[in-house]
């Protein structure tokens, strides 16, 4: 499916809608909005300062929302102060959009806003977003997923549309390793390293990982790092706020590729294609089961299994996450099956991530 008709599914689904909107000015919730503003009855972005979050987040926001022509709602929640959250369990990311979401629903609701959405894409579903659970949960609606829409699909849209959106909105507590515990001291350190290598490195993305008292610096191009008074400057200036040791990832960070199906020849029959992805998160079969009943799906709890045909197509759901196309032509006839499945695909949770209600 082309870009054109992709936006055209998510306008269908916003059309006359009283939309709220959650909001990051980055890429995903940025394009959303913009297609929101264009077609639904009253759209308003709600962001949540949550006192982790990077450096002029919410200016930057507020001033994308503006150029958008929509309005713009920050709730202030300080998750500093949430034990639940500083803890830094497994769950933390369920944890966070599940207290977030559920002031933004709140507020919604005030001003008679009765549809809910927010930016997860296609190929978030390729990442292990434990966040994502919350969307069901929530009756959270995912327009770009449900339309098929990747990365890559929002990227063009913003280009041509000529939009801003923010390149740093991701919350600073995914840089501490799982299980060390978030503190504000933690937080105001590691906002520091990145504002400090911003100053020096430029446009681009920037994480500083904070392992056991170590910095971990990671950009998309390190060799813009590699010169020894810069290298000598970051020591110094890390060190001094109480980093342990400063350490320079050179494999930079992990993207995920937007060509998800990975093609595997039949040994059977050459003019056989078969195409497959495996998702890093296991899969609810029951849940999926039940979400995918339109289309008539076979499936099988106790073998962990889902098979269904779509078009002149098959698809193979298993509870560990890897999903296969069978009798397809292509690479993009598999990818089309795949994202026609996506927004139905229920996420397993384990006993870590497991949060009362």
């Amino acid at each position: 499916m082309d870009l054109e008709s992709k936006v055209e599914r998510v306008k269908m689904a916003l059309m006359g809608e009283k939309v709220a909107a959650g909001f990051s000015g980055g890429a995903d919730s940025t394009a959303l909005l913009d297609m929101a503003a264009d077609v639904a009855d009253t759209v308003v972005a709600f962001t949540v300062d949550t006192g982790a979050m990077p450096r002029g987040f919410i200016e930057g926001a507020s001033s994308i929302a503006r150029d958008i022509g929509v309005e713009h709602v920050v709730l202030k929640m300080n998750l500093l102060d949430n034990p639940e959250f500083t803890k830094n369990a497994a769950n933390r990311c369920f944890v966070c959009k599940k207290i977030m979401y559920s002031s933004i629903i709140s507020e919604a609701r005030k001003r008679g806003l009765d549809v809910v959405v927010d930016g997860t894409t296609a190929s978030d579903m390729f990442e292990d977003r434990p966040g994502v659970l919350v969307n069901r949960m929530f009756g959270i609606k995912t327009p770009l997923l449900d339309a098929g829409m990747k990365r890559s699909d929002v990227i063009e849209y913003l280009r041509s549309r000529g939009l801003e959106y923010l390149d740093e909105t991701t919350c600073l507590a995914t840089r501490i390793r799982t299980g060390e515990e978030i503190t504000p001291e933690i937080i105001n350190r590691v906002s520091y390293a990145e504002s400090l290598i911003r100053g020096l490195y430029g446009d681009g993305r920037i994480r500083v990982r904070h392992e056991g008292g170590s910095a971990i610096i990671e950009v998309d191009e390190p060799e813009r790092l590699l010169e020894a008074a810069i290298i000598r400057h970051l020591d110094d200036e890390l060190r001094a706020v109480g980093f342990s040791r400063v350490l320079l990832d050179l494999t930079g960070p992990r993207k995920t590729p937007d060509d998800a199906m990975i093609y595997r020849p039949c040994r059977d029959a050459e003019s056989r294609i078969m195409f497959e992805v495996k998702l890093p998160y296991s899969i609810d079969i029951a849940g999926t089961c039940r979400e995918l009943l339109d289309k008539e799906p076979r499936c099988s709890e106790k073998m962990g299994v889902i098979m269904l045909e779509v078009g002149d197509g098959n698809l193979t759901i298993f509870r560990n996450g890897k999903i296969v196309a069978k009798r397809v032509t292509d690479r993009e006839e598999a990818e089309d099956l795949l994202l026609e499945v996506l927004p139905h695909i229920v996420r397993g949770m384990s006993v870590n991530e497991t949060v009362s209600e």
